[in-house]
């Protein structure tokens, strides 16, 4: 072992188990403790499970925590700092129980440091430089067992002694303690194994263990019953956790629990702290007062739950399943809670709890997966959510029963949250629809899912649809007999971006205004998440009314928000930058934007991948942010590559694709192909109007867009009908003093003047400049532009949805 510290690399201890490949790579990490500048150890049994144990790492090194940016992405953060070497070279990272090299082999990072695994399984050989780890040799397991009993005892009988244990260090270790703690004779010792052996032979016990340990294990359990039974009911009940530490609080908090093997012990903490005891000083479980943990090896699991009857196993296994759920938070949405649940998701999948019925295992069971996915471990989110979803459809017999229902609702929000926006789409309609007719419209878990569904409606671009609902939903909270205020939250908040997107940006504004100082006063229901979501759509909002300094100054404070409550690299705190990047443009703080720009879409791009929506919006900001720097070329590659993607993303007439295809147009005419870009703005605006109606904004940038393509083809006559008519209609649409209105308004002007109405062209100048100064200053780009009789280019920037 000493060889692992010349170079960095990842090595194996491979063997069966109970030979102590964990209790080795414990000795080594402490021998060698000061060689390293981090030591970290990773349970690794349930492949699911590291990336959480990995992320966990985040803080020590500086790094923001998962509570910004989701489990996956920090764990890959953590992996390439580590891979670095930042902020530390030397490191040693644990593996311990290691199954599947090739389900776990992402996790485990290079670099300057040294990743040490420990395995049953013999594949990890081709995988990393692996060491075979045996049994004793007959002298180690004679020096060992005359350690651990203390006492002199002859050699020939040591001898005999670790042969009958087949030299296996977890038997020794088992025999060692019971003799120590019960000062047992050698020769009873033995006398008593042989007995236990032969018993053992004619049982058909598991060969996932050897007979030595089976009965060395056996003759602990008989003196600890026999001096301390309370402690067997408590060793039994471990043997249904996980082989993970499992939190000493799971026992203090589940005295309110309905479990009648434990309950007199669960009452009286002398004798719990007594029968935690015993367990440790007989070698049965490890009791860490320092982490407050127990811990059975998965051996001593397995033996204990063979030795009992079906009927023991399901009735132990159930009050593992009643712990759990009465040592859980209640509440998965504060990030308070999370640690808790953290400690406790290793024991879900091991107890078997998707098995259980009691209503309030079941809801322990959903309040998990809700925690996953706030948390942003979607893919161990769904996998735990698919798992109950079957379990209790077969257990029911129906796949309409009210609790498979609020599953297929969790699930259809992690299926949105990880972009399966197809497959979201149709859960939530179909969970929708069931709800509706077993609970009832106005059950509490039939609002929460019509407001999934509102935001899977947003997603499918049936803005109007989604508005129409949303309001129908909120009249149906308000006139709840017992009102849900987070319920309410969230339904108000969909509502306002619903308003938004169907063009109606100062009922939008109006109604974040006043949600955001109904969530700054609350006292419960409300996280740090759902604070930034509104502050960043509130300075969105104001933005899209014309409000340039103000929406900087309100996105300014959200993305300060979300730095300091979140982190910088969260996904609601990057979305507020975005907003804040396109205020900045608006505004004409061209440099600052661009930066901005390119630091969300980075980051949005590391934390949801390339496909996700909100990073093709960033990357649509950034862009649009080239382009008003000047720097056409670097714009159009990325217009380029954000079109298409949102056809592929969504669908090919998708509100958002279309107006992209207007940003990409935009670009073709500033680098002279007019004819090809007047023809995509024009079909961008059929389309958008087909979907949404011409009383949007959306057909109607297009519109802008295009009338300077008719001009730029000298098409000056067709231009200026074509700006007269549009100009009306956002004239009707937004009032006179609108950015997009002024923006016709000045390109009509051009196009006048290009005509020969000079007089016209100059009066309607001047009353646009005029209302530039009134609002936002003569030195806003747009004002600029008028200025300097430059057309004005209109670009869209898609939303949140």
């Amino acid at each position: 072992m000493s060889s692992v510290v010349l170079e960095p690399k990842a090595n194996a201890l491979q063997g069966q188990g109970g030979v102590g490949k964990t209790q080795l790579a414990i000795e080594y990490a402490w021998r060698y403790r000061r060689h390293y500048d981090v030591v970290y150890w990773i349970p690794s049994e349930k492949r699911e499970l590291v990336p959480a144990s990995l992320a966990a790492l985040a803080s020590h090194l500086g790094l923001p925590p998962s509570v910004g940016l989701g489990i996956e992405e920090t764990a890959r953060t953590v992996k390439r700092a580590l891979e670095r070497g930042e902020p530390y070279r030397k490191w040693l990272l644990i593996f311990d129980n290691a199954v599947d090299p090739a389900s776990l082999s992402d996790y485990i990072p290079g670099g300057p440091g040294h990743a040490l695994i420990t395995s049953r399984n013999p594949q990890w050989g081709s995988r990393v430089q692996s060491l075979r780890v045996d049994v004793f040799d007959r002298e180690e397991s004679k020096t060992f067992l005359a350690n651990r009993i203390r006492r002199e005892m002859p050699d020939e009988k040591l001898d005999i002694l670790a042969e009958k244990l087949g030299d296996l260090p977890i038997a020794l270790e088992q025999a060692g303690a019971l003799m120590y703690e019960t000062a047992m004779d050698i020769d009873e010792y033995i006398t008593l194994l042989e007995s236990q052996t032969t018993g053992l032979m004619g049982m058909g016990k598991s060969d996932d263990y050897p007979q030595s340990m089976a009965a060395a294990w056996q003759l602990s359990v008989h003196q600890l019953r026999t001096r301390l039974p309370q402690a067997i009911e408590i060793l039994r009940c471990c043997a249904f956790f996980g082989p993970e530490p499992i939190p000493r609080d799971v026992f203090r908090r589940g005295t309110e629990a309905e479990t009648p093997r434990i309950a007199p012990i669960l009452d009286d903490p002398l004798l719990l702290t007594k029968a935690l005891s015993g367990l440790g000083r007989f070698a049965l479980a490890k009791i860490d007062s320092t982490t407050r943990t127990i811990q059975v090896h998965r051996l001593i699991q397995t033996l204990l739950r063979e030795e009992l009857d079906p009927k023991q196993q399901h009735d132990i296994r159930h009050e593992v399943h009643l712990l759990l759920a009465h040592s859980a938070p209640k509440d998965p949405e504060d990030n308070a809670n999370w640690k808790a649940f953290e400690e406790l998701v290793p024991h879900i999948g091991y107890s078997n709890l998707a098995e259980c019925a009691t209503p309030n295992v079941r809801e322990f069971a959903l309040n998990t997966v809700r925690y996953l996915y706030r948390a942003g471990n979607y893919e161990l989110a769904r996998a735990q959510v698919e798992e109950l979803i079957e379990k209790w459809t077969q257990r029911e017999e129906r796949d309409d029963h009210p609790d498979v229902l609020v599953a297929r609702k969790h699930l259809g929000n992690i299926l949105r949250g990880m972009g399966e926006y197809t497959l979201a789409y149709q859960t939530d309609h179909d969970t929708l629809e069931a709800m509706r007719k077993e609970l009832g419209p106005d059950h509490s878990e039939t609002l929460w899912a019509t407001n999934s569904y509102g935001s899977t409606l947003r997603v499918a671009g049936e803005f109007q649809r989604a508005r129409e609902q949303d309001g129908e939903l909120l009249r149906r909270y308000r006139n709840a007999a017992t009102p849900d205020t987070t319920g309410m939250f969230r339904v108000r908040h969909n509502l306002a971006i619903d308003y938004s997107l169907t063009s109606d940006y100062a009922t939008a504004r109006d109604m974040f205004q006043v949600l955001l100082r109904d969530l700054s006063t609350a006292r419960t229901g409300v996280g740090s998440s759902m604070v930034l979501s509104t502050w960043s759509a509130l300075s969105r909002a104001v933005r899209l009314c014309g409000d340039y300094d103000m929406a900087v100054y309100l996105g300014q404070d959200a993305f300060d928000y979300g730095r300091q409550q979140l982190s910088l690299d969260n996904h609601g705190t990057l979305l507020a930058a975005k907003d804040l990047s396109i205020a900045l443009r608006r505004r004409g703080d061209l440099d600052e934007a661009l930066d901005l720009a390119d630091t969300t879409y980075n980051g949005l791009r590391r934390l949801l991948g390339a496909l996700h929506s909100d990073t093709l919006a960033a990357g649509v900001n950034l862009s649009n942010a080239h382009r008003a720097k000047g720097d056409i070329d670097r714009a159009y590659a990325l217009a380029l590559e954000m079109t298409p993607l949102y056809a592929r993303v969504f669908d090919a007439d998708h509100p958002f694709a279309h107006t992209t295809r207007s940003n990409l147009a935009v670009l073709l005419r500033l680098r002279g192909d007019v004819a090809e870009a007047r023809r995509m703005n024009q079909e961008a605006a059929e389309a958008l109007a087909v979907r949404l109606g011409w009383d949007h904004d959306y057909p109607l940038t297009c519109l802008i867009n295009m009338q300077s393509d008719l001009a730029a083809l000298g098409e000056v006559e067709e231009a200026v009908k074509g700006g007269r008519e549009l100009h009306q209609r956002l004239r009707d649409l937004f009032g006179d003093d609108h950015f997009m209105t002024l923006s016709a308004a000045a390109n009509l002007a051009l196009d006048l003047r290009a005509f020969g109405a000079t007089a016209e062209a100059d009066a309607l100048k001047a009353e646009v400049l005029r209302r530039y100064q009134d609002l936002d200053g003569i030195n806003q780009p747009d004002a600029v532009a008028t200025a300097q009789n430059r057309r004005i280019n209109t670009d869209f920037d898609p939303q949140p949805l």
